[in-house]
This record gives C-alpha cells, sequence and structure tokens, in this order.
C-alpha cells in the first residue's frame, strides 16, 4: 500500500471508516472461523474496538494483560467489561528493570544503548552500524544511528533496555494465543507511530503472514475515536477525564523527554502520589529522568 492511500482512508467520513472497519473485522472472523480475541488494554481505541467486534460478534473474548502498571482508573473500568480474561506476566516490572534496564527514550533507541552498553562479539557490527551509521556492506542506513545527544547514556550508571514491553506485554499474550488457539484484533492505528505507519502500509488491516492479527482501526484517527465514543455513548476509563492522554504502563519513560508542558510524571504527582513514590523513589525512575533532564516533580 502507498501512503497516499492511507492519508486518502485517514480523510473519510466516519461513517465510511466504520462500514470499513466492519468489513475488516468479519473478514478476519471467516478467515479463522472465529478463532479470534480482541486485544483489549481498556483504553478508548480497545474500548472502540472491542464495542465494534461485538456489535457484529457478541461472543468474542476479550484479553486484558494485568502488567501491574496500569492506572488504577483502567483496572476499575476493566471490571465493568464481561467477557475478559486477566492474563499476567511472568516477573514483576521491577525484575525487569533490576535484570534488563530502564525503558528509556523510545524501544528503538534503548535497544541500541543496551547493545551499546554491554558489548559482545556477536552484537559488534550492530554497535558499529548505531554508532556510524553504516552497514556491514558499506552502505549508509542512518534510521538505525544512535542520535549524538544519547551518547552519554552509553555510559549511564543504571542499565537500559527496551525488553520491558516484550516481557511484561507481549509474551503473556502469546502464552494465551498459544493454549487458546486465537488470533488478535488490535486497537492500534497507524498515526501512533513511524512503525505502525509501517506495518499497516506493509501489511494492512488484516495480515495471516508471519503474525497473524487484525487492525481494523488503522486507518482511523485519536478525533474519530472520541467521536465514535460521543456519537455511541460508550462507557470508557474516567482516567481521560484527569487529563490523561495515553493509558499504557505508568511507569514507562518512553518519550517523556518530547512531552511539552506537564509531563506524565508531574501529572502522576498530583493525581497518584503514592504511585508517584514508588516510581520515582522506590524503582528508582527519578535517577533516569535526571540523567536525561526530564522535571517530574
Amino acid at each position: 500500500m502507498e501512503y497516499w492511500q492511507l492519508q486518502q482512508r485517514q480523510g473519510l467520513d466516519l461513517r465510511v471508516k466504520v462500514e470499513l472497519s466492519k468489513k475488516r473485522i468479519r473478514d478476519f472472523y471467516e478467515k479463522l472461523n472465529g478463532e479470534v480475541y480482541v486485544s483489549f488494554s481498556g483504553g478508548k481505541d480497545s474500548t472502540v474496538l472491542l464495542y465494534l467486534v461485538r456489535s457484529i460478534y457478541p461472543e468474542v473474548p476479550a484479553v486484558f494483560v494485568d502488567t501491574g502498571l496500569e492506572y488504577p482508573e483502567i483496572k476499575d473500568f476493566v471490571r465493568t467489561i464481561p467477557n475478559v480474561t486477566w492474563v499476567r506476566p511472568k516477573i514483576t516490572f521491577k525484575e525487569v528493570l533490576d535484570k534488563y534496564g530502564y525503558p528509556v527514550i523510545s524501544k528503538k533507541t534503548s535497544r541500541m544503548l543496551r547493545d551499546l552498553q554491554n558489548p559482545t562479539d556477536k552484537n559488534q557490527t550492530s554497535r558499529n552500524l548505531y554508532l556510524t551509521g553504516i552497514k556491514s556492506d558499506g552502505s549508509k542506513s542512518l534510521h538505525f544511528k544512535l542520535a549524538k545527544k544519547w551518547y552519554k547514556c552509553i555510559k549511564a550508571p543504571f542499565k537500559i533496555s527496551g525488553k520491558c514491553c516484550d516481557i511484561i506485554k507481549k509474551s503473556p499474550i502469546r502464552e494465551y494465543e498459544k493454549l487458546a488457539k486465537r488470533a488478535s484484533y488490535i486497537g492500534t492505528m497507524a498515526s501512533d507511530s513511524m512503525q505502525r505507519k509501517y506495518a499497516y502500509l506493509k501489511t494492512g488491516c488484516n495480515s495471516f503472514d508471519n503474525k497473524i492479527q487484525s487492525i481494523p482501526l488503522a486507518f482511523w484517527l485519536e478525533e474519530d475515536i472520541w467521536n465514535y465514543i460521543k456519537q455511541n455513548n460508550l462507557a470508557y476509563s474516567k482516567i481521560y477525564d484527569t487529563g490523561v492522554k495515553r493509558t499504557g504502563c505508568m511507569f514507562c519513560m518512553f518519550g517523556v523527554h518530547l512531552e511539552k508542558g506537564e509531563n506524565r510524571f508531574q501529572r502522576m504527582k498530583k493525581s497518584h502520589p503514592k504511585l508517584w513514590d514508588y516510581c520515582i523513589n522506590k524503582l528508582e525512575c527519578g535517577k533516569v529522568l535526571d540523567y536525561i533532564n526530564v522535571n517530574y516533580k
């Protein structure tokens, strides 16, 4: 798919988007003989997705990953939804931090920094790419070159890693899929990130190749989500009414350095002071935020 096609779909009227998404939902369901589920985070996007899927197939189950890092308001909302299976990671967030390192800057940057902090013969080629932008064949790939402003993090007094999401979120889901033999509907959108945009351009909404999954809201925009919620009077987590815009893991530091005005940790100090104290002081995320010059007070 070409980028202009994505832009064209993103510009469609919401009523048209809804019908297109329902078609993708039906196609995926029929292809897999109903062996599907909705990946339900309790956030606004997956709330709309679950409503759409169950408006066609009421019996489709939902799965919520209780990472221990969700806002209390998210868990409270999930408890109100029927037919939701809760799954949990095998180790805690603290154990991930201790063993692998802190999620900081972005998933890609954290992955680079983990290799650069832990040099081995096996990752020598990757480390050279991250520092120079030059691949083993001599060609350039600046997309995988570490930004110079993060060079200081190579020698940071703490470990950095992007493995948290894989261990805390994806691993429990993979285990569920293996046991239940079901494939997922996921409420991500191409507008969420460059990575998700490229994924959609590569596979479209429904993928049946390496990773079998459906992202039927991929061409929606955030304003579509809120408009749909209002038009259909959908219940949603009240955490959004406190000013929180993203409801992923509370203690994740990915992208916080880009937030303008009051950032997620400053808001957390006001809204959830006990959790803020645990994050900043007990988990020592404060020292990481200090190191990358992010104010959290």
